[in-house]
C-alpha cells in the first residue's frame, strides 16, 4: 500500500473518530436540555426541599442549566482558543460526568439545582469546542458534510429526549436520567484522547481577558436566568427584572470594554466581517423563532387540543426525521452552490409551516387524547391534516439552515478564532430565546385575559384567583365552569395566533438578513 494511501487512511480514521467525540460532546449537552423535563414530576414528588420550595427547585433543575450554559459559552470558546481545543473539550467531559452523576446522587432538591447549574458550566465547555474541532479537522465540502452530520445525530438526540426519559423514569427511576451520562461521557473521552489532536490557536494572546469573561458572563447569563424565570413566575416578583435590567447593563458594557482591552475575549474586529455578521444576526432571529415554536407548539397541541405528552411527542417526530435525515445532504450541497439560496429558503420555508398553524382550529382532533385508551392509537385525520403539514415544512427548512449557517459561519473566520466564534454564535441562538419567550409571555398573556374578559361577561379576568385557574395555552383547572373553559379555550386560540406571528416575522426576518448580507454563491471556505 502506497504511502499517500496508508496517510489518507490516517487521515480519515482521525477525522471520522474525532467527529464522533465532537457529536457526544455536544449531544449529552442537549440532551440534558430536553431528557430531564419529564423527570421532573417524579423529582419534586420524592427528592425533599430544603430551602427552596417544590416548584421553584424545580424551576432551577430547568433554568439554572440553561441560564449557566449560555453564560459560560464565550469563556468556554476562548479557552478552548487560548489554552488548546482537545485540553478544554476533555475537561468539559469529565465534569460533564462528574456533575451528572452528582445530580443522579443529589440527596435533596436544593443541592440536585446546585448540581445542574455546575452541569450547564462543564456543558458550555463542550459546544464551542466541538464545532472548532470540526472546523480544524475538516475543510471546503468534507466540512459541510461534517457539520451536516453532526446536526443530524445531535438533533435526533435532542428529539428522542423526552420519550427516552420517559422509558428511564419509568424503568429505573429519575436518578437514571442523570447517570446514564457517565457511559456516553467515557466514551467521548476515549475517542477525543485517541483521535483529537491538540488544536490550540496559533499567536494566542500574552493575557487572558478574565475582566472580559466575567462581564460576558454577567450579561449572557442575566439576560437568560432573568427572562427565563421571569416568564416561569409570571413576573410576579422583583428578582428576574432586577436579573435581567444587570444583564442588560453588561451588555451594554461589554463592546465597550472590549474596545479598552489589549487582548479583548470577543475581538470586534470579528464584526467587521460582513458574512460573520450576517450569520449571527440571523442565528438571533431564526434560532429564536424555532425555539419558541417547539416549545409554544406543545403547549397548544397539549393544553389546547388536548394532545396527550406522548401524543405530542409522536407528532414531532416527522419533522425532527427530516432535520436528521436531511442535514448532511444539504450541508454538502451548499458546500458545492453556495449557502445563501439554503439560508433564503429554508426559514421561508419555516414561516409557512409556521402560519399553517394559522388554519387550525380549536375542534381540531387530538390523536393520544390519552395513551390509555386504545381507541386513540389510531390517528384521526385531523391528527394529520392540521399538524403535519407544520411540522413537516420546518423540519425541512430547519434542515436547510443548521449545516450551512454553522458551516458558513466557521469558515468566515480565522482558525485560530474558531472557538470563541462558535461561541459568540451560540450564545446568541441561546439568548434570543427566552428574550423573545418572554416578549410573546406578555403580549399573549395580555390579549388572553383581555379577550377572556370581552367572551364572558361580569368576569373579573384580572383577579390572582383567576389567573392561577385559568393561564393561556394550558387546560383550566377541573373546577371551572364550562363557559369558561370554553371561552378560555379561544382565548388561548387568539394569544397562540399573536405568537405564531411573531415567530413568522422572525423567520422572514432570518431570510431577509440572509439575503442581503451573503454573496448570491458564496460557498464555504475551503
Amino acid at each position: 500500500m502506497s504511502n499517500s494511501r496508508l496517510y489518507t487512511r490516517l487521515v480519515t480514521s482521525i477525522q471520522r473518530g474525532a467527529l464522533a467525540a465532537a457529536i457526544l460532546g455536544s449531544a449529552t449537552v442537549f440532551l440534558d436540555a430536553t431528557i430531564v423535563n419529564l423527570a421532573l414530576p417524579a423529582i419534586g414528588a420524592t427528592l425533599p426541599a430544603v430551602s427552596l420550595g417544590v416548584l421553584e427547585g424545580q424551576v432551577y433543575v430547568v433554568a439554572g442549566y440553561m441560564a449557566t450554559l449560555a453564560a459560560f459559552l464565550l469563556l468556554a470558546g476562548a479557552l478552548g482558543d487560548r489554552y488548546g481545543r482537545r485540553r478544554v473539550f476533555i475537561v468539559g467531559l469529565v465534569g460533564f460526568g462528574v456533575t451528572s452523576v452528582a445530580c443522579g446522587l443529589a440527596p435533596t432538591l436544593d443541592l440536585l439545582a446546585a448540581a445542574r447549574v455546575a452541569q450547564g458550566v462543564a456543558g458550555a465547555l463542550l459546544v464551542p469546542g466541538s464545532l472548532a474541532i470540526i472546523t480544524e479537522l475538516f475543510d471546503g465540502q468534507a466540512r459541510g458534510r461534517a457539520f451536516g452530520i453532526w446536526a443530524s445525530a445531535t438533533s435526533v438526540v435532542a428529539i428522542m429526549g423526552p420519550p427516552i426519559g420517559g422509558i428511564l423514569v419509568e424503568a429505573f427511576g429519575w436518578r437514571s436520567v442523570f447517570l446514564v451520562n457517565a457511559p456516553l461521557v467515557a466514551i467521548g473521552v476515549g475517542l477525543a484522547i485517541r483521535y483529537v489532536p491538540e488544536l490550540r490557536a496559533a499567536g494566542s494572546p500574552t493575557r487572558f481577558d478574565w475582566p472580559g469573561a466575567l462581564v460576558g458572563i454577567i450579561a449572557v447569563g442575566g439576560l437568560s436566568f432573568g427572562a427565563i424565570r421571569g416568564q416561569q413566575t409570571a413576573w410576579s416578583e422583583a428578582g428576574p427584572v432586577f436579573t435581567l435590567a444587570l444583564g442588560a447593563l453588561a451588555l451594554v458594557a461589554f463592546p465597550v470594554l472590549m474596545l479598552r482591552r489589549r487582548d479583548p475575549l470577543v475581538p470586534l474586529s470579528l464584526f467587521r466581517n460582513r458574512v460573520f455578521s450576517t450569520i449571527n444576526l440571523a442565528t438571533l432571529l431564526v434560532y429564536s423563532g424555532f425555539y419558541v415554536l417547539l416549545y409554544v407548539q406543545s403547549l397548544f397541541l397539549q393544553g389546547v387540543l388536548g394532545y396527550s405528552p406522548l401524543g405530542t411527542a409522536i407528532v414531532g417526530l416527522p419533522g425532527g426525521l427530516a432535520l436528521a435525515i436531511l442535514s448532511a445532504r444539504a450541508g454538502t450541497l451548499a458546500g458545492r452552490l453556495g449557502a445563501r439560496r439554503f439560508l433564503v429558503g429554508g426559514p421561508l420555508l419555516m414561516a409557512a409551516g409556521t402560519l399553517w398553524w394559522l388554519r387550525v382550529p380549536i375542534t381540531s382532533t387530538a390523536w393520544l387524547a390519552r395513551a390509555d385508551d386504545p381507541a386513540s392509537l389510531v390517528p384521526p385525520l385531523a391528527a394529520l391534516v392540521d399538524p403535519l403539514p407544520a411540522i413537516l415544512l420546518w423540519g425541512v427548512g430547519i434542515a436547510l439552515v443548521v449545516a450551512p449557517l454553522t458551516s458558513t459561519l466557521m469558515g468566515s473566520v480565522p482558525m485560530d478564532r474558531a472557538g470563541i466564534a462558535s461561541a459568540v454564535n451560540n450564545a446568541l441562538s441561546r439568548v434570543g430565546q427566552p428574550l423573545v419567550s418572554a416578549a410573546i409571555f406578555i403580549l399573549s398573556t395580555d390579549r388572553f385575559y383581555a379577550s377572556l374578559g370581552a367572551r364572558v361577561p361580569g368576569l373579573d379576568a384580572g383577579s390572582a384567583a383567576l389567573r392561577r385557574a385559568i393561564q393561556p395555552l394550558n387546560a383550566p383547572a377541573s373546577d371551572v365552569d364550562q363557559a369558561v373553559r370554553d371561552a378560555a379555550g379561544l382565548a388561548s386560540l387568539e394569544a397562540f395566533h399573536i405568537a405564531m406571528l411573531v415567530v413568522v416575522a422572525l423567520f422572514i426576518g432570518g431570510a431577509i438578513v440572509n439575503w442581503v448580507g451573503l454573496r448570491p454563491t458564496h460557498a464555504v471556505r475551503a
